[in-house]
């Protein structure tokens, strides 16, 4: 899935969408006026800076998306061929006495341990997690483009207890731009 930004000259969206496009778009704009143009990661919400030197050719390229190409081998201890790494791993004495006494060893025991609680958290606790990296990412754009408009405080307290209808509410009199894109962030099914 390719990762997305949106890019805000004043309280105005100019574009949405892969990084390089939106590099391009900011260095279309720059100079055009004399609002500041801000530029969001969709995931998080969090501000980025973009180097919109050059021609957009060289733009283009210096935020292309990498080429997937064949992974590098892994080195060093472990089994490479199967893409096992070797990481150190600090535990009580308790801990490491438990993982010795399991079938296969430690190793093995760890390995178990993780792909359960990982199935555990694709269900419920899943959806809960993304439900709050949504909730944060929508925090850190309104934080940084809406802290000043009326509703702010009420609007993340909203946001955080779950209630769209008071978030939708409380952001009603926002600049349009502004209003959809933190309810797109806060809300996937947008």
């Amino acid at each position: 899935m390719t990762e997305t930004f949106t890019a805000f000259e004043g309280q105005r969206r100019l574009a949405a969408g892969p990084l390089a496009e939106i590099a391009i778009a900011v260095k279309r704009a720059e100079g055009r006026h004399d609002r500041p143009i801000l530029i969001y990661a969709d995931a998080t919400g969090k501000a980025i800076d973009l180097d919109t030197r050059g021609s957009e050719a060289e733009i283009a390229a210096r935020y292309a998306p990498a080429a997937a190409g064949p992974a590098p081998e892994p080195r060093g201890r472990g089994r490479p061929k199967l893409g096992v790494v070797a990481r150190e791993v600090t535990l009580l004495p308790r801990h490491w006495e438990w993982l010795g006494e399991q079938q296969g060893g430690a190793s093995v025991a760890l390995r178990k341990l993780i792909d359960d609680a990982r199935r555990r958290e694709d269900g419920w606790a899943g959806a809960k997690r993304a439900q709050r990296r949504a909730q944060d990412a929508a925090y850190h754009f309104m934080s940084a483009m809406a802290g000043d408009l009326p509703g702010f405080e009420s609007a993340i307290r909203a946001l955080y207890a779950d209630d769209r209808p008071a978030v939708e509410t409380l952001t009603a009199s926002w600049p349009t731009d502004i209003r959809e894109h933190a309810l797109k962030l806060a809300y996937v099914d947008l």
